[in-house]
C-alpha cells in the first residue's frame, strides 16, 4: 500500500542557499578588487568588502526567516489536507505551479502505483494529453472537467481544481464513471464469503483488469491456477493452456488436467479497457467422446419425429432444431437461431432465457412457459422446456407444438358458439317485436275498415302499416340469422333460381360491374326456399358491388361437387355427402384477413357509417345454414373475394316435398260461424285478434294464459252444454306453454282442431311439438291472414269429420 505525502523534502532549497551567497561573496569580492585597481587604495577597498559582505549576510539572513514563516504554513496547510483526504473513495491529489505532487490520498497510490504526478499517469488512449489539457484550462479558468479515461480499472472521469492562499496549487479528483461502483462491488464479492460460496459449489471466480491483469479472484481459483492463495500480479492469459484445441486447462495442473468452460462477464460498458469477471467450471464432458456420439444418436432420432423439438445448451446455445421445430416457430427458410430468446417476442425474451438457465443447472423436470412467437405474434403458445442429461453437451430439451391448425378450429368453434349465442338473442328479440307488429298492423286493418281511399286519415293508416311491414322484414332477417325464420322449402335447381333474379341483379350491380353466369352439368337438385335463396344471392351481389367502386366483374357459378372431391378437401366441417354449389366472386378491394373471421357477425361491416346496416351477411349465414347448407368466404386484399355456398342434393322423398300452395280464396268466403277460444298472454295481440274475428262472425272467449284456459274447457266439459270449435293459442307462454295446454284440452275434445300463433319458425315448432291437426300462424299477421287461417282449420275439422 501507498501512503499519503504530508510534505516534501527540503534539501533541495538548502543547496540554493550556498549558491546564492557564494554568488554574493564573488560579487562583493570582484567589486573590492576593481576599488584597489582604481584607487590604489588597500584599506578602502578592505573596508568596501567588509561592509558589502555584511549587508549581504543580513538580508541573506531576513529571506530564509520569512521562506521559514512560509513553509512552516504550508506544512501546517498539507497536514490538514491529508487529514482531510485520507480516506475518500476518490484518487485525490495536488500539485503545485511547477507540476510537483505535494500530497496524494491512499486511494491515489492504489491505483496508480510508484504516485505519478498528473497529468502524467500513464493511460493510454490519449490520457495524459487530456488531462493536460484540463490542467491547463484549471489554471486559466479556476476548474475543468474530463472524462471517458480508459484505465485497467475502468474509465474515470477527473477535475482539476485551482485552490491555496495563493491560489498556486491545483487539487486533482479521479472517480469511476458508470460501472465502476459494479467492480468494486464484484471484488468483495469474489474475495470475500461469496466468493467462498462459489467455490464450495464448485466454481472458480477471478477478475481481470482491461489489460488482463489478475487483480482477485476466489480462493478455489488461486489454489488450481497457482497452487497457493497467494494472488500476486499475473498474466491471466500465462495461468492457462490451450494448446490441445478448443480444450482449455490450468497450466500449473498439467495436460492431464480437466478441461474448462469459461464464462466472460465485462463489468463496464465494453468502452475501451474494462475489467472481466471470469466464473470457470470443470467441462468433464470434453472427454467423454462417447457422449458426443451419443448425442449424434439422439439429434438424428429427433430429426425424425413429427414434434417440434431442438436441444440448448448449458448457457442456452440451441445446438440442434428438427424441422418440425422450425415449421412450429414460423422461422423463414435459412434464418439462424442462436438462442431460444431468438424465437419469441421482446416482451418474452427475458421470461425465457430465464427459464432456460433455470432448468439447464436445476434437476431433471420440465414444465410449460406460454410464449408469443417473433414470426407468429398473433396468439400465445406454450414451449415446454425440460432439463436433460447424458446427452453430450445438450442440458435442455425444448419443445414446441405446431397449433395453428387446433387453433384455427378452436377459432371456428368460438365463432359458431357466438354466433348461436347471437341468434338466440336474436330469436328472442324478434319474437318479442313480433308481438308489438302483430298488434299495429291489426289496429292498421281495423282502422282500415272503417275507412276509405281517398280520406285523410286513410293514407296516414296505410303508411304506418307499410313501415309496420318494412319493421316485419326486419325481424325475418333477425330470424333468418338466428335460423328461426319459417321457410316454404321447395325442390328446384339453382340455374333457376339465378334466372329469375339475374335481371334483377344487373339493375341493382349498375353499368360499371359485369356479370357473368356460368352454370355446371348435371346438377343435383337442392331443397329449399326459392324467395330466401335470392335474397342470399342478391345481399351476395349488392356487397361484391360496393367492395368494386371503380368498376369490376361479378361471376355467379354453379357446379356440382360430389361425395369424392369432399373427402378430397378433407374439411372438418363440410360432411361428406354430394352437394351443388354456388359461387360468388368478385374483383373488388378484398377483406383484410384479420376481418374475414367476422363478416358473418350481425351487425358488423366494413361500409362507411350509414351504408350499412352489418345483418346482410349474417342473415345469408342464417338462410344458408337453416337451409341445411355450409358458406366458406375467402378474400385476398387487392384481388377479390369469393363466397362458397354448398347445399346438399336432395333425394327424392314424398313426405318432404310440400305439395303446391292451394289458390287463396275470395275475400267474401271469410265469414264463418262457431266459438273459439282464444289463449295469448300479451294484451295487444289478444285485443286485436278478438276483434278480429269477432267481426269475422265468430263468438270468441279469451284468456290471458294457459290455466285460464284450461279452467274455461273444464267448464264447459262439465256442463256437457256448449263446446270449442276451435282453439287459437300462442306457443310460448309463462306458467303453462301452448302444447301443454292442448294436450289437456285434447283429453277432454279428442277432436278439437288447434291453430298455433307463434313468431319462431314453423319447422322448428313442428319438431318440438308432437301433435296432430295442428295449423300454425306466423306473427306478425294481418286481420286478413288471421280469419284465412281460422277459417283453413275449422274446414280441416269439417273434412276430418266427414
Amino acid at each position: 500500500m501507498a501512503t499519503a505525502f504530508p510534505f516534501l523534502p527540503v534539501q533541495a532549497s538548502e543547496r540554493g542557499d550556498r549558491a546564492i551567497l557564494l554568488g554574493v561573496a564573488g560579487l562583493g569580492l570582484g567589486t573590492a578588487l576593481l576599488l584597489l585597481w582604481l584607487l590604489g587604495d588597500v584599506l578602502a577597498a578592505g573596508v568596501f568588502l567588509l561592509v558589502f559582505l555584511a549587508a549581504g549576510g543580513l538580508i541573506l539572513l531576513l529571506g530564509r526567516h520569512r521562506s521559514g514563516l512560509a513553509d512552516a504554513a504550508t506544512m501546517g496547510d498539507i497536514g490538514l489536507l491529508n487529514a482531510a483526504i485520507g480516506d475518500s473513495s476518490e484518487a485525490v491529489a495536488i500539485t503545485d505551479r511547477s507540476g510537483r505532487l505535494i500530497c496524494a490520498n491512499r486511494t491515489f497510490g492504489e491505483w496508480f502505483p510508484g504516485l505519478p504526478a498528473p497529468p502524467g499517469l500513464a493511460i493510454g488512449d490519449h490520457g495524459d494529453d487530456r488531462l493536460a489539457g484540463a490542467g491547463r484550462s484549471a489554471w486559466r479558468d479556476g476548474w475543468a472537467e474530463v472524462e471517458g479515461l480508459a484505465t485497467g480499472r475502468g474509465r474515470l472521469s477527473a477535475t482539476a481544481l485551482r485552490a491555496g492562499t495563493a491560489q498556486d496549487h491545483l487539487v486533482w479528483r479521479l472517480r469511476r464513471m458508470r460501472g465502476g461502483q459494479l467492480v468494486d462491488e464484484t471484488r468483495r464479492l469474489v474475495e470475500g464469503e461469496g466468493g467462498q460460496r462459489l467455490g464450495a459449489a464448485g466454481m472458480m471466480a477471478a477478475i481481470a483488469d482491461g489489460g488482463g491483469r489478475l487483480v482477485a479472484a476466489n480462493r478455489v481459483f488461486l489454489q488450481r491456477a497457482l497452487g497457493n492463495e497467494e494472488a500476486g500480479i499475473h498474466a491471466l492469459a500465462d495461468l492457462f493452456d490451450d494448446s490441445g484445441g478448443d480444450v482449455i486447462r490450468f497450466r500449473h495442473e498439467g495436460d492431464e488436467a480437466t478441461p474448462l468452460r469459461v464464462v466472460q462477464v465485462p463489468l463496464d460498458d465494453g468502452v475501451g479497457e474494462s475489467p472481466t469477471l471470469f466464473l470457470l467450471l470443470d467441462d468433464a464432458g470434453a472427454l467423454r467422446p462417447a457422449a458426443d456420439a451419443a448425442s449424434d444418436h439422439v439429434e438424428a432420432l429427433l430429426a425424425m419425429l413429427p414434434l417440434g423439438l431442438a436441444l440448448a445448451e448449458r448457457d442456452g446455445r440451441i445446438l440442434f432444431m428438427n424441422d418440425a421445430f422450425r415449421r412450429a416457430a414460423g422461422l423463414p427458410q435459412g434464418q439462424p437461431v442462436l438462442y431460444p430468446s431468438d424465437l419469441v417476442v421482446k416482451e418474452d425474451k427475458a421470461a425465457v432465457a430465464d427459464a432456460v438457465r433455470r432448468f439447464a443447472a436445476g434437476q431433471r423436470m420440465s414444465g410449460d412457459i406460454a410464449v408469443r412467437l417473433r414470426y407468429r405474434a398473433d396468439e400465445a403458445v406454450a414451449l415446454t422446456i425440460a432439463g436433460a442429461r447424458g446427452l453430450g453437451e445438450a442440458a435442455v430439451l425444448l419443445s414446441l407444438k405446431d397449433n395453428s391448425e387446433e387453433s384455427r378450429l378452436k377459432n371456428q368453434v368460438a365463432q359458431a358458439t357466438k354466433m348461436q349465442a347471437v341468434g338466440q338473442l336474436a330469436g328472442g328479440v324478434a319474437h318479442d317485436f313480433n308481438n308489438i307488429l302483430t298488434a299495429i298492423i291489426g289496429h292498421c286493418d281495423l282502422m282500415l275498415l272503417r275507412h276509405r281511399p281517398g280520406e285523410s286519415d286513410y293514407d296516414d293508416i296505410q303508411q304506418i302499416r307499410q313501415n309496420s311491414n318494412r319493421a316485419a322484414g326486419l325481424t325475418r332477417q333477425l330470424l333468418a340469422f338466428s335460423r328461426q325464420q319459417t321457410l316454404r322449402p321447395q325442390v328446384l335447381q339453382l340455374p333457376d333460381v339465378i334466372s329469375e333474379i339475374s335481371n334483377l341483379i344487373k339493375r341493382l350491380l349498375g353499368e360499371r360491374v359485369r356479370l357473368v353466369v356460368k352454370h355446371g352439368r348435371n346438377l343435383g337438385q337442392v331443397r329449399a326456399d326459392p324467395g330466401q335463396l335470392e335474397q342470399v344471392i342478391v345481399n351476395l351481389a349488392v356487397n361484391a358491388r360496393d367492395a368494386m367502386p371503380d368498376g369490376g366483374t361479378l361471376t355467379v357459378q354453379t357446379y356440382g361437387v360430389t361425395a369424392a372431391e369432399v373427402r378430397r378437401l378433407n374439411s372438418d366441417i363440410l360432411p361428406v355427402a354430394d352437394y351443388t354449389a354456388l359461387s360468388v366472386s368478385d374483383t373488388g378491394t378484398g377483406i383484410p384477413a384479420e376481418l374475414l373471421g367476422k363478416i358473418f357477425e350481425p351487425f358488423f361491416t366494413t361500409k362507411e357509417v350509414g351504408k350499412g346496416t352489418g345483418l346482410g351477411l349474417s342473415t345469408v349465414y342464417g338462410i344458408v345454414k337453416q337451409s341445411g347448407g355450409f358458406i366458406f368466404a375467402d378474400s385476398k386484399p387487392g384481388v377479390g373475394t369469393s363466397f362458397v355456398i354448398y347445399l346438399p342434393v336432395h333425394r327424392a322423398d314424398p313426405m318432404l316435398d310440400a305439395p303446391p300452395p292451394p289458390k287463396k280464396p275470395r275475400q267474401g268466403e271469410l265469414w264463418g260461424t262457431g266459438t273459439i277460444l282464444l289463449v295469448e298472454d300479451e294484451d295487444m295481440v289478444r285485443a286485436v285478434a278478438e276483434r278480429a274475428l269477432t267481426r269475422q262472425g265468430y263468438k270468441v272467449l279469451t284468456a290471458a294464459n294457459g290455466e285460464e284456459a284450461l279452467e274455461v274447457l273444464q267448464g264447459m266439459a262439465a256442463d256437457g252444454g256448449e263446446t270449442i270449435d276451435l282453439l287459437v293459442s300462442d306457443v310460448v307462454m309463462p306458467t303453462m306453454d301452448g302444447p301443454t295446454l292442448v294436450r289437456h284440452a285434447r283429453e277432454m275434445f279428442p277432436r278439437l282442431p288447434i291453430l298455433f300463433m307463434s313468431g319462431y319458425a314453423e319447422e322448428q315448432l313442428r319438431r318440438s311439438i308432437d301433435l296432430d291437426r295442428v295449423a300454425f300462424l306466423a306473427k306478425p299477421f294481418s286481420v286478413q291472414q288471421l280469419a284465412e287461417a281460422a277459417r283453413d282449420a275449422l274446414g280441416a275439422k269439417g273434412t276430418a269429420a266427414s
